[in-house]
């Protein structure tokens, strides 16, 4: 992507003084090394407000990647994402040494913005090794800045790593509904690992969110029935809501059998009142 969208700039301008749109505008037509430092001092000139942005009523802010939001972050990082797309993009081995220059310098607020970034910069996969050592993190913010709201390890991950991302953000009790991709790239090894994971934390006396139970529907194995027996028999209402799900959408004829027991559940499903999303929203 070598500029930003029409909607991009016109959203970043309304939530800047005419002081700050100034200075973006003076940066962006300056050269190289001022438009990557203005990268680095951009809190000295702009406002840490926070922002938010209705894609429903305005549109996409980048239409070519209508799952790119940057609800919930301050105008300096999204004044920074902005700064990057006017990084020239050729000749592409400076560009990659630009980009990386920045990662191997930047603070914490800085590799958040980079992170952000990602699924905006040129050559997207050249930013892999970047984007999976982020998942390894101990850093809350960074780690978060890739896995949660950023499109860009749905469309570059391969299967180990998207796997590895999932399973930390369940293990840091941080909210799978807010991966992009989360139900699109399920898979059986990541339904095994999850199955392998909640029965770890129920030995422990510990709970995990149901909704990581979308993650094993459609990989079911015997070896479940009795844990969906238990949840069957629960007073809590989304343990039997989630066990009904994981019944109805098994290609096990014995765990989709389970649900004969239940036809007021098996309808609700069957009539579009259950879903997934009634137990926690999952973004599209």
């Amino acid at each position: 992507m070598a500029n930003p969208s029409t909607n991009f700039s016109q959203f970043l301008f309304e939530q800047c003084t005419n002081k700050e749109r100034e200075w973006l505008e003076e940066k962006v037509k300056s050269n190289l090394l001022d438009l990557m430092t203005a990268f680095v001092a951009a809190p000295r000139f702009l406002s840490k407000k926070n922002i938010s942005y209705d894609s429903k009523s305005r549109g996409s802010l980048i239409p070519q990647l209508t799952s790119f939001e940057v609800n919930g972050w301050n105008l300096v990082r999204l004044a920074r994402v902005w700064l990057l797309l006017h990084l020239p993009s050729e000749p592409k081995e400076q560009y990659i040494k630009n980009i990386e220059t920045l990662f191997d310098t930047a603070e914490l607020n800085e590799l958040v913005a980079l992170y952000s970034a990602l699924p905006l910069l040129s050559y997207p996969t050249e930013w892999l090794p970047r984007a999976t050592d982020a998942v390894r993190s101990n850093m809350g913010f960074v780690f978060d800045s890739i896995a949660l709201q950023n499109p860009y390890p749905e469309l570059y991950f391969p299967e180990p790593a998207w796997n590895q991302l999932v399973l930390k953000t369940i293990f840091n009790g941080k909210p799978i509904h807010r991966i992009y991709g989360i139900n699109r790239r399920k898979n059986e090894d990541l339904s095994i690992a999850v199955f392998d994971f909640i029965g770890e934390r129920s030995a422990a006396g510990r709970d995990v969110p149901i909704s990581v139970w979308m993650l094993i529907s459609g990989f079911t194995m015997e070896s479940m029935i009795p844990k969906l027996l238990v949840m069957f028999s629960s007073e809590v209402q989304t343990e039997k809501a989630a066990a009904a799900l994981v019944c109805y959408e098994s290609k096990d004829p014995k765990i989709r059998s389970l649900l004969t027991k239940y036809p007021d559940l098996e309808l609700s499903i069957q009539n579009g009142d259950l879903d997934w999303s009634k137990l926690e929203p999952i973004p599209e």
